[in-house]
């Protein structure tokens, strides 16, 4: 066989991808490293607005997207937001389960239904989406992506006097181990199963964080000193996506600018 160039090996046309909070944030940046690529997205979302704008958007930059407004927390959404998508592209090729929810309390007095709202999202949710996409589209056919968007904060906990996010943290532990065991089974069936862990990204879902620490302060504990931006999970999810990374599986990227060598 004639060895494929780097450019080849990155190609995504002709491949499908469905990515859960994808109208904002860091769904959308991957979304749109996906799109750009070749690959045509699939949205989802809660809000439909959102939603929306996000597909104008990413069909201005020439990416066929499309979206289905789905509550990813809900089994019954689930299910209708997997088979949807399957009526409408036929395969799913790449699951980029990124939707997420993040709860602040102390410990000792964390609310016990913010545990599991941030739990039914962060990893029961994530668990029944891939069961489905698998079961349904991606074991038949022996190939498929799957990229898990967990944290550093799954990988440690948190510095004393900072975050209180006990529950964000435990789901995002789970997700990472989830990864893993998921690749091994998976394997067989030609499914590679990875984990993205970003570190600090200013996104909508981080802003208290950021206004309670300061944009400064934070970027002191970052060995590179700045946090993500708005390309920095492009280069990293599109090699978990595509055959640059086919033999890459159950592996957890930190990206972080070196945060988790120093926590």
């Amino acid at each position: 066989m004639t060895a494929r160039t780097v450019s080849q090996l990155f190609d995504l046309k002709g491949k499908t991808a469905l990515v859960t909070g994808g109208s904002r944030g860091l769904g959308l940046q991957i979304a749109e490293a996906l799109g750009e690529q070749g690959a045509r997205v699939m949205l989802s979302a809660r809000k439909t607005g959102e939603l929306e704008e996000a597909v104008a958007l990413l069909r201005s930059r020439g990416i066929a997207a499309d979206w289905i407004a789905a509550d990813a927390a809900r089994e019954e959404d689930i299910a209708r937001l997997a088979d949807e998508t399957l009526v409408q592209f036929s395969r799913v090729d790449i699951l980029v389960n990124n939707a997420g929810a993040a709860w602040g309390a102390p410990a000792e007095d964390f609310p016990v239904e913010a545990w599991d709202k941030v739990m039914n999202l962060n990893i029961r949710g994530i668990f029944l989406l891939t069961q489905r996409i698998g079961k349904l589209s991606m074991i038949p056919r022996r190939s498929g992506r799957v990229i898990n968007v967990a944290s550093i904060y799954g990988l440690a906990g948190n510095a004393p006097g900072t975050m209180e996010t006990i529950a964000y943290n435990t789901s995002k532990g789970a997700l990472v181990n989830f990864t893993r065991t998921l690749a091994a089974e998976w394997g067989e069936h030609g499914i590679t199963v990875n984990a993205l862990a970003p570190g600090f990204f200013p996104t909508k879902m981080t802003q208290g964080s950021l206004d309670n620490w300061g944009a400064d302060r934070m970027c002191a504990r970052v060995p590179l000193h700045r946090l993500g931006d708005d390309e920095d999970l492009k280069g990293a999810a599109l090699l978990f996506a595509s055959d640059a990374g086919k033999h890459i599986t159950a592996q957890i990227l930190a990206v972080d600018g070196g945060v988790s060598a120093v926590l």
